[in-house]
């Protein structure tokens, strides 16, 4: 019952911040996230020295958008989309899977490109090498996930369970984009 006390106390702390302050709460949860999810891809890769170039590449993508465009995205799905409307969960997954992931997977690629040190025509070319793999990837694995989250998760949650399910797609997304570069390193 003791060791229940201090998580109950951080659980209220973080849901009251939730409560009074979204979007910053929303950012540094994302951060934190996205940074320990390329720590664990990079150990999971067995790489012997940490890069933390990537690391602080993810935890800045994390704070800057990873939790706020989806944030302003699930307020916009709630308020497109209203509860009353014919098939609600439906229409939010459709427009969530099909237009709302495939820009979010692109500007991701990209952005951590270029925050990671690579030049326009570097990222762009990543992108074009990862982009679809990883979208249909997303697709094919987190559609359920999401089925779920805008169907029992309340609205002020879902970016919560999406963060959480990101952990898990960042050790893939890092891994994916590990995998590209060491393609290009041996064609130079």
């Amino acid at each position: 019952m003791a060791l229940s006390k201090p998580v109950i106390s951080a659980l209220s702390f973080y849901f009251g911040q939730l409560f009074e302050h979204p979007v910053r709460t929303k950012a540094i949860t994302c951060a934190i996230i996205a940074t320990t999810g390329n720590l664990a891809s990079q150990k999971i890769s067995g790489s012997k020295a940490l890069d933390f170039h990537s690391l602080l590449a993810y935890g800045i993508y994390g704070l800057v958008v990873g939790g706020t465009i989806p944030h302003y995205f699930y307020n916009f799905l709630d308020w497109a989309v209203p509860e009353d409307a014919s098939f609600p969960i439906a229409k939010k997954l459709l427009l969530e899977r099909l237009v709302y992931s495939p820009l979010y997977q692109a500007f991701t690629l990209y952005a951590l490109a270029r925050l990671e040190g690579k030049d326009h025509d570097g990222a762009l070319e990543q992108l074009r090498h990862l982009y679809l793999p990883v979208l249909t990837t997303s697709w094919k694995y987190l559609t359920i996930i999401h089925l779920i989250n805008l169907s029992f998760v309340p609205p002020m949650l879902r970016v919560l369970i999406i963060n959480l399910m990101g952990f898990f797609w960042t050790i893939y997304i890092a891994n994916q984009r590990r995998q590209q570069k060491e393609k290009e390193g041996k064609k130079k």
